[in-house]
């Protein structure tokens, strides 16, 4: 069994910048593509980043490339998301997910964290 670990989120004004970390623990964190993914208001819950298990191939949406970053550190079984430029339309809650492909992920989920952004 996966564990999922988020940590990072909270309040920060328009413009900001966030990083969220997915601690992972129970496997391998290298057996698995993982992603992050979000939940605003009302709305239902989007991929925002995905990241293969070696690092090789990477998925952004369209709403965040050029602002966010997907990363991974499987000596530290963690991934990481780094969030530039945040604006109000990124406040959701985010959570980290593992799965087999990249395409693929949902296998296993994190609690999700709080990121709320002010304008």
């Amino acid at each position: 069994q996966l564990q999922l670990v988020e940590s990072g989120g909270g309040l920060v004004q328009a413009g900001g910048s966030l990083r969220l970390s997915c601690a992972v623990s129970g496997r391998t964190l290298s057996s698995y593509a993982m992603g992050w993914f979000r939940q605003g208001p009302g709305k239902e819950r989007e991929r925002v980043a995905a990241i293969s298990r070696r690092g090789g191939s990477i998925y952004l949406a369209d709403s965040v490339k050029g602002r966010f970053t997907i990363s991974r550190d499987n000596a530290k079984n963690t991934v990481y998301l780094q969030m530039l430029g945040l604006q109000p339309e990124d406040t959701a809650v985010y959570y980290c997910s593992a799965g087999a492909l990249l395409g693929a992920l949902g296998d296993y989920w994190g609690q999700g964290t709080q990121v709320t952004v002010s304008s």
